[in-house]
């Protein structure tokens, strides 16, 4: 294994091209976001040292000098590196986007580019290239086509991101064990981070002058292993960049073939901003990442599902919940009556289907159990305006992807959830960027479970609506990790880098020291008011509604679930912290809604109505009631933006509000 080290020198200005000595160090070259709150400088180095670059925000270091480079594996290292260009570059453009938390984006940067060559020998190329937003920072690599790469491997990276203090973060430390990427973002110093330990972005920190949180993430992965962060082997401050290796060789992270348009690594990304919430309206993942590539999203419709799966299928005696078309008609008649657009068949539906994550080889996902009728079931669907989606194992869809795509089509099923990919190496990313596009070729609505952190492909494929990736109200089945401190802190940690397919809408609420495993129907511990906000809190634009139909009939709450979008125009962060608790107020055309929740304690919560804008509105409150499942229900007229609204929230509760204008 051998490792590219850097020498470079480099002058502040536009374009240049130099020669510099070696051992003359260069002054640093600066990049300033285009407020000017963020700054990102780059220094050469000489002898066998790395460039560094270093991260400030507001006039505060939040990133020290790190190291930047590439971990090449058996390939002749990098000689020493001049700088042979400095080019700069800046963007402003807004456009669309569909089925999102914002109606629109703006994508608003100054770039720096660095060319670097060696000084000697075959004189290879790389260039490093920084952006500065005004709510981050993100850097990425570059070999360009060149002779003597014809092809590369790499074995890592040599990225840190190192701290100036012991920050307080949170992070989700999954090992080698767990790559279904689903756990619980744990609060940790940064000093007590180990070089075993391999976090999951989002890591996130506090600086501690209050001034900053950041987030630690990558965007635009393709062709490339995920990304982890591991702590110092040095005993110093801050984290290390891990590249998961392949899957056929784990020496090597990265095999590609040079191509004209050489090979990129994915972007490094330091989110920032004064507090956690801050960064949840963010759209910077999305905005490195390349434009929506599918062209017409007009049949891309995000809404709510029924399903099957969560509570069982479960249906009261005398009925026996079970994959027989008695239960699924139950839940598509559920669907059709409450409004939802969807209905999702889980598990079990395909001939000779295997249990979870199992595949079979006699599985064929183009045919249905012999007691299942599909072009009956699409028919009975439609004929109370709902569409079908179907749940699906990843390895059997890989192996007969196109029959299985145009049988779904034929059927006139909606949408692919994929399930148990729980791998993130260069092989499954590129699966990724296989299923999605063929997907949407058929008009097919994609959510991919067992699923690696988001990396801004729902950008790229906006009929990438949702994807898991978090420890979500599956859980309740089978353990008591399902906190109510837990739902509040993946709002600032999981849910900043992209939608989460946390499954909410368990009705079956219980206090937490009443709560109790089973498996069907499953007890939630978290009030019905909580339940009703994380359809606002959570970001999901396909979003279901997991109980049973029977839990939810003549139910309190209901309504509120009739009622409540799951895309959004505008998203705005109002209250809470880490662990804490939450609110977010999501605009949909003229009306706002209002999610509200609160971990093991309970808490009043004042919310400025002040992003109302003129005009008098209305205000229909959920609230918590005396006990788990019921809810306070109010009213309040003539609202304007100079005024303010209370909500009491019990422990492990919440509420949601919906904001109208009139009255």
């Amino acid at each position: 294994m051998t490792r590219l080290s850097f020498v470079a020198a480099l002058l502040a200005c536009t374009t240049m091209n130099v020669a510099a000595s070696a051992q003359q160090p260069a002054a640093p070259l600066e990049l300033k976001s285009p407020d000017g709150s963020i700054s990102v400088s780059f220094t050469p180095s000489v002898g066998d040292q790395p460039p560094l670059y270093q991260v400030t925000r507001k006039g505060e270091v939040v990133i020290a000098s790190s190291p930047l480079g590439l971990n090449l594996y058996d390939v002749t290292p990098f000689g020493p590196l001049e700088v042979v260009a400095a080019n700069r570059a800046s963007a402003d453009r807004s456009y669309k986007l569909t089925a999102t938390k914002t109606a629109t984006a703006r994508d608003h940067y100054n770039e720096l580019t660095v060319s670097l060559r060696e000084r000697d020998g075959s004189q290879r190329k790389l260039d490093i290239i920084f952006r500065a937003y005004d709510d981050g920072a993100a850097f990425r690599y570059s070999l360009p086509q060149q002779p003597g790469f014809t092809s590369v491997q790499l074995a890592g990276e040599r990225t840190q991101f190192n701290f100036p203090a012991d920050y307080d973060c949170w992070g989700l430390n999954l090992g080698r064990t767990n790559l279904s990427h689903e756990g619980e973002y744990e609060p940790i110093k940064a000093s007590k981070t180990r070089w075993h330990n391999l976090f999951d972005p989002p890591f996130t920190c506090k600086t501690g002058s209050g001034n900053t949180t950041f987030i630690l993430t990558e965007a635009d992965l393709r062709d490339y292993g995920a990304l982890y962060l591991r702590g110092r082997n040095d005993g110093g401050l801050g984290m290390y960049a891990y590249v998961s290796p392949r899957y056929d060789d784990p020496k090597v992270a990265v095999r590609r073939e040079m191509t004209a348009a050489g090979i990129q690594s994915p972007w490094r990304v330091v989110m920032m901003a004064d507090r956690a919430g801050d960064l949840i309206p963010s759209t910077l993942i999305g905005n490195l990442n390349p434009q929506n590539a599918i062209g017409d999203t007009s049949w891309i419709a995000p809404g709510k599902t029924a399903w099957d799966w969560w509570s069982g299928p479960y249906l009261p005696a005398p009925a026996k919940g079970g994959m027989d078309m008695v239960t699924l008609k139950r839940y598509i008649d559920f669907a059709g009556a409450t409004g939802l657009p969807y209905m999702l068949i889980d598990e079990g539906w395909s001939l000779n289907s295997g249990f979870a994550g199992s595949a079979p080889a006699n599985t064929d996902i183009t045919k249905t159990q012999p007691n299942l009728d599909m072009p009956e079931l699409v028919r009975y669907a439609k004929a109370r305006n709902v569409d079908l989606m179907l749940w699906l194992q990843w390895s059997l869809l890989d192996k007969n992807m196109s029959a299985a795509l145009d049988q779904y089509r034929a059927w006139g099923i909606k949408g692919i959830k994929v399930d148990f990919m729980d791998r993130d190496d260069q092989e499954m990313v590129a699966f990724y960027h296989r299923v999605i596009p063929e997907a949407a070729k058929r008009k097919l609505l994609v959510n991919l479970h067992g699923a690696y952190h988001p990396t801004g492909l729902n950008r790229t494929y906006p009929n990438f609506v949702t994807q898991e990736g978090v420890l979500g109200a599956e859980y309740n089945k089978w353990s008591h990790r399902v906190t109510a401190t837990h739902n509040v802190t993946l709002p600032f940690t999981r849910m900043v880098l992209g939608p989460l397919d946390y499954t909410p809408g368990g009705f079956r609420n219980v206090a937490p020291d009443q709560f109790k495993i089973v498996n069907s129907p499953p007890l939630v511990k978290t009030t019905r008011g909580q339940a009703l906000a994380m359809y606002v809190v959570y970001d999901s634009p396909v979003q279901m509604l997991s109980d049973s139909p029977d839990a939810y009939e003549g139910a309190a709450g209901l309504d509120f679930l009739k009622l409540v979008p799951t895309a959004w125009d505008e998203t705005r962060f109002l209250g809470g912290d880490i662990g804490e608790h939450i609110v977010l107020a999501r605009r949909k055309g003229s009306d706002w809604y209002i999610g509200a929740m609160t971990n093991e304690s309970g808490r009043s919560v004042t919310l400025p109505l002040s992003f109302l804008g003129k005009g008098r509105f209305s205000a229909q409150i959920w609230a918590d009631g005396a006990t788990p499942t019921t809810l306070a229900e109010s009213r309040r007229d003539g609202l304007t933006a100079a005024d303010s609204l209370t909500l009491e929230l019990a422990g492990s509760g919440g509420a949601a509000v919906r904001i109208t204008p009139g009255r």
